[in-house]
């Protein structure tokens, strides 16, 4: 494919990220200081660099890392323009962010069968968790996060990723599982294990991720239709027993139904959002000219709010539609992928960027409960971007002809239709 076609989203890009970075400065009243200049040069080069060696070294999807890259910039310079500190702390996290993209590619590119290791998964999902539930730090009612000295992290933002993998690995060899007593019920009950950890974590918005992958891959490759079925009343009846056994889902839902009862404590962020959008108008307040320190936790979880007052609607409907079109990539790359367990690898990456883009922004405009998901590539926080950069590294994979990793497997006839039937 000829790299003359993406020369000019690359520059168009390149253009887009200095006239921002430049805006900010301008509004910036503080110290311009030779650490945070190299920063960002340096993230303007890495993302400029990133995108024309993808040109390069890949014979799949050009789009996706640009659309990324966008989000990911709108993401850093609002940061930035809330706490300075904080953005720079992201623009640490965005070089490691790349890093982590191009070793998720290549890893799974190279690796032979990867589909082999959905056992693996399933057991550092496991550990994650239960180090987690007894080792695990309550921040913010939930109990999520894990300390290993000096480094926290979320472990459920990658175990998204291992599950990826477990549902892959599980359908691409369903045959194999057949001899048991009802095959498709063991992954289901391994699901909802997963779910109820997260439950007893009080981490909503991730257990919803998790069903939305579960649900989709079961839906297209799952042979037992009851199976379905049994999982979506499974799944009513469950989200019934949470409202009524879980304090901390009816507050979410008395909030989203009614936050003005709550304006002077838990339903103050849902407020100051809607304050926040709805002071933006159409085209913003204007960079540095609105008020993000009345919105609660405004540089992870209420991003989308700031963007809307200080750059306008606009600026929002743009973001939803970036979001749109790096769904739309991805259910391209799901369709024209011959080999099933990528398919179902593209699926999950673009279920989990779908969904919890949907999650957050529709959470923080009142359209559903906030569930505390952050917004993929453009909140605040280590573990959401690293988790996001390597799904987006799984899809950039998914998005190459991969046949020739079989090629000796093909011609000895050992791939048979299982793995590569659609």
């Amino acid at each position: 494919m000829d790299n003359k076609l993406f020369r000019r989203p690359r520059d168009l890009l390149l253009i887009f990220e200095i006239l921002a970075i430049a805006l900010v400065f301008y509004t910036y009243e503080g110290h311009l200081d030779r650490q945070l200049l190299f920063l960002t040069g340096g993230l303007i080069f890495v993302i400029y660099i990133s995108n024309f060696i993808l040109g390069k070294i890949t014979t799949g999807d050009n789009y996706i890392f640009l659309i990324v890259s966008l989000l990911l910039t709108i993401g850093v310079i609002t940061i930035f323009r809330i706490q300075p500190e904080t953005g720079i702390r992201q623009l640490q996290w965005a070089f490691i962010g790349v890093l982590f993209f191009y070793a998720t590619y290549f890893v799974v590119r190279v690796v032979p069968h990867v589909e082999r290791y959905g056992s693996l998964a399933l057991l550092i999902s496991v550990l994650l968790f239960l180090s987690t539930i007894v080792f695990g730090n309550t921040v913010r009612g939930a109990r999520n996060w894990l300390s290993i000295g000096s480094i926290v992290f979320q472990p459920t933002e990658f175990i998204k990723i291992l599950l990826m993998f477990i549902l892959g690995s599980f359908y691409c060899n369903y045959e194999k599982y057949k001899k048991y007593p009802y095959t498709s019920y063991i992954i289901m009950a391994i699901i909802y294990f997963f779910v109820l950890l997260l439950f007893i974590q009080r981490d909503l918005g991730t257990a919803v991720l998790f069903m939305a992958m579960y649900i989709a891959i079961q839906f297209v490759y799952d042979p037992d239709i009851k199976a379905f079925f049994v999982n979506l009343a499974l799944l009513a009846l469950g989200s019934v027993m949470g409202y009524f056994l879980f304090g901390h889902v009816r507050t979410r839902i008395d909030i989203w139904l009614d936050p003005w009862s709550y304006v002077y404590g838990a339903g103050r962020q849902i407020v100051q959002a809607l304050f926040a959008i709805a002071e933006g108008g159409f085209f913003g307040a204007g960079i540095g000219f609105g008020h993000p320190e009345l919105i609660p936790v405004a540089v992870s979880d209420f991003i989308f709010p700031v963007i809307c007052e200080e750059m306008g609607l606009f600026a929002g409907f743009a973001i939803i539609l970036l979001y749109i079109l790096l769904i739309y990539r991805g259910i391209k790359i799901a369709l024209e992928q011959e080999y099933k367990f990528y398919r179902m690898l593209a699926i999950s990456a673009t279920v989990l960027i779908s969904v919890q883009a949907f999650l957050n922004i529709g959470g923080v405009t009142k359209l559903i409960p906030m569930t505390g998901i952050t917004l993929p590539f453009m909140s605040y926080g280590g573990s959401s971007i690293l988790s996001s950069f390597i799904a987006l590294g799984i899809l950039q994979v998914a998005s190459e002809d991969l046949s020739w990793k079989y090629e000796r497997e093909i011609m000895k006839g050992e791939v048979n239709d299982e793995a590569f039937g659609k």
